[in-house]
Formats: structure tokens, sequence, C-alpha cells
């Protein structure tokens, strides 16, 4: 049986209250599309399309121009034939339609306790007067961005962290796909020096796209030369890509957000199927994507790895956007 729904969306733009600095550059206005599917009962869905280009999803416009483009009157049928080239797309529309998700997400998200997340550190310096805030506030695994100032600042900065960081921190380092070879090797050798000094009793948990997407079989070699683990980011961004790395031979750790990785109906296939060490990240997006994404992970998380969903410090908290969204229009 077929669903039909009555079709609604709204642009949105979110502000970071400090801009998010990586190897892909700067990052100031976080936008996306706010999706309300209405079926034929009254009921509400909401999703979310949030895109990001730059990470191997459509853009921002393709997203908008797909949206135009569909009748007021939308069925499952077009919901699940929207192309692979569509990943956002996919996962908006599919959650929207998800019986779970017929609710006003107007309250902040629900979310599961502190040290389950992965808080994210910023790059450089300002992360030795971030962390602690964030440890007090229940995180014990943070990110800290690398590859975006000179290797040699950075590994001096982290010498600090990891002397100043409390034990059984778990620590990742995410180079966006930033290092050389040689960088790569050196960070590597410097985390496997750190495993081995027992006095240190902080765990680098991995070290997150090293090299650029299509030096895969590098980073593939680095993974078996090394202690310290790997997980490919950029690299599995949409699950095509997800696919194309399994055939490959990757075994390693899979970073996967669920907000650009397309249809979460054949993620959840390709999880169960293939039983991969996962970890699911944010794409910093708003309650109502976040909802549907943990809802994956809940479903799909094996190894008991903290998500990377601890970015709320980079936005202003208003708890009653979407209404204002959706009635100011």
């Amino acid at each position: 049986m077929t669903n039909d729904y009555r079709f609604e969306f709204r642009p949105y733009q979110r502000r970071f209250l400090r801009s998010l600095t990586t190897n892909h550059g700067k990052w100031d206005i976080r936008e996306g599309i706010i999706l309300r599917l209405t079926d034929e009962s009254g009921r509400v869905g909401w999703g979310e399309i949030a895109p990001i280009s730059w990470f191997g999803s459509e853009t921002l416009e393709q997203a908008l121009d797909f949206c135009r483009q569909l009748p007021g009157e939308i069925t499952d049928e077009i919901i699940f034939s929207i192309p692979d080239e569509l990943p956002a797309c996919q996962f908006g529309f599919e959650s929207a339609c998800g019986s779970e998700f017929f609710s006003m997400p107007n309250a902040p998200c629900p979310m599961p306790h502190a040290q389950s997340f992965s808080g994210l550190l910023p790059s450089g310096e300002a992360a030795l007067n971030q962390w602690e805030t964030l440890w007090q506030q229940g995180y014990r695994t943070f990110k800290w961005k690398i590859g975006v100032y000179a290797i040699a600042d950075e590994l001096e900065i982290f010498e600090s962290l990891i002397h100043t960081l409390p034990a059984s921190t778990k620590l990742r380092l995410d180079a966006n796909g930033g290092l050389t070879y040689e960088e790569a090797n050196l960070w590597l050798r410097t985390c496997d020096n750190l495993k081995a000094n027992a006095e240190l009793p902080i765990e680098i948990e991995f070290i997150e796209q090293p090299l650029p997407v299509e030096q895969f079989q590098q980073m593939l070699e680095l993974s078996m030369s090394y202690e310290t683990a790997i997980a490919l980011d950029e690299s599995v961004a949409t699950l095509k890509q997800l696919a194309v790395c399994y055939q490959q031979g990757w075994r390693g750790i899979f970073v996967i957000k669920p907000g650009i990785v397309g249809s979460p109906s054949r993620l959840r296939k390709f999880c169960h199927q293939h039983q991969i060490d996962t970890v699911f990240s944010s794409v910093f997006e708003t309650a109502i994507a976040r909802l549907a994404a943990l809802q994956l992970v809940r479903e799909l998380s094996q190894n008991n790895r903290a998500v990377g969903f601890g970015i709320d410090h980079f936005f202003e908290q208003e708890e009653t956007w979407l209404q204002s969204l959706w009635n100011d229009l």
C-alpha cells in the first residue's frame, strides 16, 4: 500500500557561535532544509536535508532544486526513488516518512548521557581551553582537528593536550584528509609511541581520514603498519563509497554521517549484512535530523564507541526555532 503525503519545505540558516575551522576551510553558517510531510490522517512527519557538498553530498542548491520541482502531494514511491546523487535528500525524506518521527520536535533533542558522546574540540591551541568545560558536562571522549596548522605546532599542542587531559580520556584526531603521507606516518608513529608509554593513561582511539579520498591504498597500508587505528570518514561519506571501500578490503573503522550517507533503509541492510565497525557522526544538523540519526545509532552501533554528536556548544540553543521557521513565512 502506497502512502500519500502533503509536502512542504523551508530552508534554514544557523550561525556557528565561532567559525568551525577544518582542513576544508572555515565554516560560519549551517544551511539546510526542513521537510514536513502530512499523511492522509493528518499525522505530521518532520525531516531534514543537511548537505555538506565539500564532504561528498549534493549542494544545498541541488537539494532546493529537487524540493522545488516536487508536486505538493508525494508518495512513498517518489521518496524511495530519490537518486543516489542526492544522499542528504534520501536521508531527509525517508526519515520524515518513518512513523517514529511523527511528532513535533520543539523541545531540545533528548540525548543519551554525554559519556556516550564525543565532544568536538576547536582546532589549534583553543582546544587546551575548551576541553575542561566539556569534561564538566560529562564528555569523556574528545575529537581534535589536525592538519589545520603547521604540523610542528600541532604536535607541540598535542603534547600539551595529552599531558593535560585526565586519565581514562579517549582522544580522536581528525585530519579531514589534510595530511601528506609523511605527516600521516609521523602522527601515527607519535601515537604508537604514546601507546607504548604506560605512564600516560589516555587513549588515542584513532586517527580519522589522515589522507585524501583518492589515497585509499596508502591508508589501507598505513592501517596495517601501525598499532594506532585509522578511521575512514570522507572516503565513506555516501553508501556507494562505503560499499566500494568495503569491497576493496577496508575492515577498519567506518565513520558514518547519517545525514549525508543516503537511504537509512539501505544503510541498515548494509550494516546488518557486513557487521562493520562504525562510529556515527554529526553533520551539524538540527534536532530533527539528529533524532533520526540517533535512531540509526541505537539500531546499528556495534562496538560501543562514543558517537560524534557532541556539537551543541557550536550553536546558540533556540527551543522555538522550528515554530518560528514555519510561522514566519
